[in-house]
């Protein structure tokens, strides 16, 4: 999904209103899905924070804004610094080459826009 807002947090807004019908069409599927996300983002032998950087390098190598926007959220509210960002990153890009280093600059801007360490 290209990135149909002026900010990711407006976009993560509007896809978790648009998953409000999945919700209610089909509640078991959503509630396991959510459990999914639980389960294999609980502290194990890595920890929440170093899985949610991988889910954000992941993000960026399939090209999902809506996931962008998630998981650099999710990053904000475990603590995550512009460092570890910025250097899961470049394992993204590493990993996918052109095409993830524009993704990549746009996971910057919305981490940027949660973590509020926006540059003007």
């Amino acid at each position: 999904m290209p990135l149909a807002t002026d900010t990711y947090r407006a976009l993560t807004q509007a896809v978790s209103t648009e998953l409000h019908s999945l919700r209610t069409s089909t509640p078991d599927v959503m509630r396991a899905f959510g459990e999914l996300g639980r389960a294999a983002t609980a502290d194990g032998a890595l920890d929440k924070k170093t899985k949610e950087l991988i889910a954000l390098a992941l993000s960026v190598a399939v090209r999902c804004d809506p996931c962008i926007g998630f998981h650099t959220q999710a990053l904000a509210k475990l603590g995550a610094t512009r460092q570890e960002v910025d250097e899961t990153l470049g394992v993204a890009v590493y990993m996918g080459g052109g095409p993830s280093l524009m993704y990549a600059a746009g996971a910057i801007r919305a981490f940027d826009e949660v973590a509020g360490t926006a540059r003007d």
